[in-house]
């Protein structure tokens, strides 16, 4: 039986990464799966297209745009995000669906929970991860949240609560922007043990210093802005 959800895959250049993940992916869960991509060039997006999946191209580039745009046309009031380039684990995009059918608005896949893995964990000194850590750190403190992993795109949400708070923000800083918002907006938040994966080909278009610069100004943005982003 298809669950009444859909699945967003979010694809630019991941050739080497969907066509290992492809099987792997409950797609004939799903009653609707679609995939968002900027004009891959690799062969990615005629990949998708040649197992019958609908893709939606995406005009304006970025992280940002890329979840607004899976919100607007995603049917189901249950929505999934899902990365192609093999960070992200398959076998646990059921259980965040089945989070949101049980009542809560938002639930992520926590990269720094007992039993998680974050895929610098393994090197000296994880930058990104002490980094992450430090945002969502920020975060609890200033809006009393009590999340792991605040900034990680692997997520559910309900598409009424996505509305809801109405996130504006670029690039990578989408997720936080959720997140922040969603403390903010007293949401039922569910996080979830995951193993991050390495890479598989392809290139992150994350930078770790620039992409810093960019939830500073989050944080300076969420603070002047309060609650005044909500729609009714």
């Amino acid at each position: 039986m298809k669950r009444k959800a859909t699945l967003v895959l979010l694809n630019y250049n991941e050739i080497e990464g969907i066509k290992a993940l492809y099987r792997k992916l409950p797609l004939n869960k799903f009653n609707e799966v679609f995939a968002i991509d900027p004009g891959s060039t690799d062969g990615s997006l005629e990949f998708l297209k040649s197992k019958g999946i609908k893709v939606i191209m995406q005009s304006i580039r970025g992280r940002g745009e890329a979840f607004r745009i899976g919100v607007k046309e995603a049917k189901n009031e249950n929505i999934v995000f899902f990365g192609t380039d093999g960070n992200e684990n398959p076998d646990d995009i059921l259980k965040l669906v089945d989070f949101l059918e049980q009542g809560y608005d938002l639930v992520i896949a926590s990269r720094f929970m007992e039993g998680a893995r974050a895929d610098d964990s393994d090197i000296p000194v994880p930058i990104r991860g002490i980094g992450n850590k430090a945002f969502t750190l920020v975060a609890n403190i200033i809006w009393g949240g009590n999340l792991t992993d605040s900034i990680n795109g692997f997520r559910a949400i309900k598409k009424s609560k996505f509305n809801q708070i109405s996130p504006d923000a670029q690039g990578f800083g989408i997720e936080y922007q959720m997140s922040i918002r969603a403390i903010k907006s007293k949401f039922n938040i569910k996080e979830i043990p995951t193993y991050e994966g390495d890479r598989i080909g392809g290139e992150s278009t994350a930078h770790t210093f620039s992409t810093g610069w960019l939830f500073l100004k989050l944080i300076l943005k969420e603070l002047r802005v309060g609650n005044n982003f909500q729609r009714r």
